[in-house]
């Protein structure tokens, strides 16, 4: 049931965000391969979730996996993001979530470097960056 709060959020939401955005982080969609602007982003900084600016990912944890959207093997503190079971388009993967807000961010597989094994595939549109102060 959507209240006048969850009302009032979504038109703030739809203001601020890009409609790419706006897609990917609350209903889910994922942006083209190799299209986001992170992709092959090297600076030095922090990733947050471009909703609310949680911190998620250090850059010190990117890699290039080849997949065509930013990987990252670890993300900040464990309970910066969270996952769930997603069985959409007749897969089943591990959706991830901003841990504070709740927006889509992409998705875990478990074929990621040795470090941990994992490979945390986000779309660049449910990112903003930090760069690291010098």
């Amino acid at each position: 049931m959507t209240t006048p709060k969850d009302e009032i959020r979504d038109v703030e939401l739809r203001e601020r965000l890009t409609p790419e955005q706006y897609r990917v982080t609350q209903q889910q969609a994922t942006e083209a391969a190799f299209s986001g602007k992170y992709v092959d982003h090297k600076q030095d900084g922090t990733y947050t979730c471009v909703v609310c600016a949680n911190p998620l990912f250090r850059s010190d944890e990117k890699y290039d996996s080849g997949s065509g959207w930013p990987s990252f093997w670890l993300p900040l503190a464990g309970d910066r993001v969270h996952t769930k079971l997603d069985e959409s388009h007749g897969m089943r993967r591990e959706e991830v979530l901003c841990a504070n807000c709740g927006a889509h961010l992409g998705h875990l597989f478990p074929d990621g470097p040795p470090q941990s094994g994992n490979r945390f595939c986000i779309n660049s549109a449910s990112l903003d960056f930090v760069p690291k102060d010098d």
